[in-house]
């Protein structure tokens, strides 16, 4: 869903996408849609704890308010709307240990843990969900936006991103 409205943001424009688990989720899918003649948006993570987006950034990625639900919306920017938990991991992945910690091991053990999970593809937007929410947003009546919409429609079974 987060795609659908990044998408939105961009007005057609390429988007520079920060390194990390932001980049591993958008940047092939927007590298893939969008054109890359004209100069590139700059997408910044934000919201709560986190230091506010330079003033280059011209899209953010932002939790929901709590009480209302709706985007955070900083000012002079396009917002895009995550759900909590997602923006949480984004932001901060490494916050909450599988085990709790009870204390340090001892001298001349070497610990053992098999190494973090990482996914052995680039991660793949579910398409059904990406047109789902494309198709309920107004903007997707420009005609950029409705190129895009028809060309992952057109091709159900082929992988568009």
């Amino acid at each position: 869903m987060a795609l659908a409205h990044l998408l939105v943001a961009s007005e057609g424009r390429a988007v520079a996408v920060p390194d990390g688990l932001a980049a591993e989720l958008f940047r092939h899918a927007l590298d893939t849609l969008l054109p890359t003649g004209r100069p590139a948006k700059r997408l910044a993570l934000a919201g709560p704890g986190l230091p506010a987006p330079d003033a280059g950034v011209d899209i953010v990625l932002v939790p929901p308010l709590p009480w209302t639900g709706r985007a955070r919306r900083p000012p002079s920017t396009a917002a895009v709307p995550m759900t909590a938990d997602i923006w949480s991991q984004l932001t901060s992945p490494h916050r909450e240990l599988p085990v709790p910690v009870t204390g340090g091991m001892p001298d001349g053990v070497f610990r053992d843990d098999p190494l973090p999970l990482h996914p052995r593809r680039l991660f793949r937007p579910d398409w059904g969900v990406f047109l789902h929410t494309l198709a309920r947003l107004p903007a997707v009546r420009e005609p950029w936006l409705r190129a895009i919409h028809d060309h992952v429609r057109s091709r159900p079974y082929a992988d568009p991103f």
